[in-house]
């Protein structure tokens, strides 16, 4: 199992929290120091499935400068963008195998985890 982890993050650090109490201890990636490629990032988003838009934090400053509420706008150059500014990606995401979760908010964890 690999956790993108910004340790800066309430709820990335909470449901790294409550995977270890349940005695899962993943590989974790802090992706802000180590982002994920552009491959990387289509990779993921194949298995969380959903609209690529779910993947990023709307209410980021470099979301608004660069303008990604554009509708108009295609998933590759999202996550293009995502791949240029990390931050720009939701957090925290746990990933197992050939699926993963947004684990916002953390108790999501609960039953994905089942």
């Amino acid at each position: 199992m690999k956790f993108l982890h910004n340790p800066r993050c309430s709820k990335s650090r909470e449901a790294l929290a409550l995977l270890q109490a349940r005695g899962i201890a993943p590989e974790v990636v802090e992706y802000l120091v180590t982002p994920l490629s552009l491959s990387e990032l289509q990779a993921l988003h194949a298995r969380l499935g959903g609209p690529v838009r779910a993947m990023l934090r709307d209410g980021e400053d470099d979301y608004r400068e660069l303008g990604l509420a554009d509708a108009s706008l295609s998933d590759e150059q999202l996550l293009r963008a995502v791949a240029e500014r990390p931050r720009l990606m939701q957090r925290p995401i746990v990933i197992d195998g050939d699926r993963a979760l947004i684990a916002r908010p953390p108790a999501l964890l609960d039953d994905w985890l089942k």
